[in-house]
């Protein structure tokens, strides 16, 4: 989700330390962006992965009945994976 200029209506105070500034300073240069759109951005992408399995997704009567199948469906045989997941691990 890109930041836009247009309906900036509300402000986000934070206290960082110096170091972290100058951090978010150089990204931004590097970014060629300004600090302020660079740390929006920033954290609206990350908001976005942390909410990303609450989402709301609906399914017609059809589509669910598919659904709780593939759930309530045994799981496909993985040779390969079940031959790794029995080698011994370079930390064994």
């Amino acid at each position: 989700m890109a930041p836009t200029r247009t309906n900036r209506t509300e402000k986000l105070d934070l206290r960082i330390t110096p170091a972290a500034k100058r951090a978010l300073q150089s990204a931004a240069e590097a970014s060629h962006k300004t600090l302020s759109d660079f740390v929006l951005e920033s954290a609206l992408q990350h908001a976005d992965t942390v909410l990303a399995d609450r989402h709301v997704f609906r399914l017609d009567a059809n589509e669910w009945r598919k659904f709780l199948a593939a759930l309530d469906a045994k799981p496909k045989v993985r040779p390969r994976l079940k031959r790794l997941l029995n080698e011994p691990s370079v930390l064994d």
